[in-house]
């Protein structure tokens, strides 16, 4: 699966492109602007791109009206096949936001429900009592996602929605040749829909792609060979940043243990989840973590752990976005990429990343951990290699059996030689390479 040794760029195009919050319904051509970042992209070593939802839709994207157009604020259909053609050339795959758990009140065969309530064919679309009441005074009750009511929930039981939907996706992947699809709330999902959406993936396309988003629990009852092939690794999203603020390496240590450990009983061994430091719905990196010094660092690990790595568009050079000003202010308009010493130093990481099968497929080793200090090892078959960080800043010397005499750092090209101790500088980070 070509997912697996990617590495991933989300963008939020109504944030980026600058589109208003609310539908105005004036066509503008604001995606094209997606054309602008591709050898940004290119540069950084990007292979595969995520975007957050793009269909015409109420405000913010995952309230959709309409699920086979493109959302008039950014264009039109042909806008939007333009961008992909120019990202497949690029070498970039393209992989969608896919919001099947609920839609808009805007859409099309809900309008209809409020219009025609018991005589609307859309009626069994949707979880409804016309006995009952809505927030918005509707007349009668509907589900929504976990209680908001702008999000109504589709009923995916229905074969009717299950035929739409599913003709969507034929739709998209003929007219814009879609790579990979991620699943909004797939914790949600009815599971015998995901297996239907499985199989007609497969039918479409070689390689499709799915990947759910998904919070807590046990990834597997999604992600297995007839449903997803990936999930977003959201425990270790919460480990990566605390294990820096708090100077607990543990922390992060316990959970990839746990997850990829060497023991028969480790959750994800073998699989790749899609892993990330910040994304639409999280503060920034950049505004999270109490050392700058530390930036660096926390994309080092992201990339050296198990799993498939995505940058959210602005991060790489460290933008900051609180989530407690509203989600906004977490999906900004940029004008233009920008490139500093970070973008540098994540260029390098992808680089490495894509190049190594032991960071692709290896599996993973705890081989030294301090609170301020871990190195792990990932090792495939024809490869070993030792991720190694320091978040303190004082130096630190490592002492342990590296199995080897030297090793080539994936990130910088530079010789180690593990001869009387490796010494880490003052916040450092490397991907040695051990010599066979």
């Amino acid at each position: 699966m070509w997912a697996y040794e990617s590495v991933f760029y989300q963008i939020y195009p109504l944030g980026l492109c600058g589109a208003p919050f609310e539908n105005d319904g004036v066509l503008t051509h604001r995606i094209l602007k997606i054309k602008d970042w591709i050898p940004h992209m290119e540069k950084l070593g990007i292979n595969a791109i995520y975007f957050s939802p793009l269909i015409e839709s109420d405000t913010h994207g995952y309230n959709a009206r309409d699920y086979q157009k493109l959302d008039t604020r950014l264009g039109t259909n042909d806008d939007f096949k333009d961008v992909c053609d120019a990202l497949h050339n690029a070498g970039i795959r393209v992989v969608l936001d896919g919001v099947f758990n609920h839609a808009g009140r805007g859409f099309f065969a809900f309008q209809d429900v409020l219009k025609n309530r018991e005589s609307s064919p859309y009626k069994d679309w949707f979880h409804i009592d016309f006995n009952g009441n809505s927030n918005y005074n509707d007349g009668l009750w509907y589900e929504g996602w976990e209680g908001n009511y702008d999000l109504v929930k589709l009923n995916l039981r229905n074969e009717e929605v299950i035929s739409y939907l599913l003709d969507s996706v034929t739709f998209w992947v003929k007219n814009w040749n879609i790579d990979g699809l991620r699943l909004d709330v797939a914790y949600c999902l009815d599971h015998d829909f995901v297996r239907r959406l499985r199989s007609h993936c497969d039918s479409l396309k070689e390689d499709f792609f799915l990947v759910g988003e998904m919070l807590h629990g046990d990834y597997n009852q999604l992600m297995n060979d007839a449903m997803l092939h990936s999930a977003t690794n959201y425990e270790c999203y919460k480990g990566l940043y605390s294990s820096f603020n708090s100077m607990n390496m543990f922390e992060i240590n316990h959970s990839l243990l746990r997850q990829f450990g060497p023991e028969d009983w480790t959750l994800y061994k073998g699989k790749h989840l899609l892993s990330f430091v910040d994304n639409h719905d999280v503060s920034r990196i950049a505004s999270i973590l109490t050392n700058k010094a530390h930036l660096p660092l926390i994309y080092a690990l992201c990339f050296g752990m198990p799993g498939i790595p995505c940058i959210y568009y602005g991060s790489e050079w460290g933008i900051e976005g609180d989530k407690s000003q509203g989600d906004p202010a977490l999906r900004p308009a940029l004008e233009h990429p920008e490139w500093n010493d970070l973008t540098d130093w994540i260029q390098k990481l992808t680089a490495a990343k894509k190049a190594s099968e032991a960071l692709n497929y290896g599996n993973f080793r705890s081989v030294v951990l301090t609170n301020q200090q871990c190195i792990f090892e990932r090792s495939s078959e024809h490869e070993r290699v030792l991720v190694a960080i320091n978040a303190d800043g004082q130096p630190y010397t490592a002492h342990f059996d590296a199995g080897c005499g030297t090793a080539t750092d994936l990130i910088t090209g530079g010789k180690h030689d593990f001869g009387g101790g490796s010494e880490l500088p003052p916040y450092s980070a490397y991907f040695w390479k051990c010599e066979a």
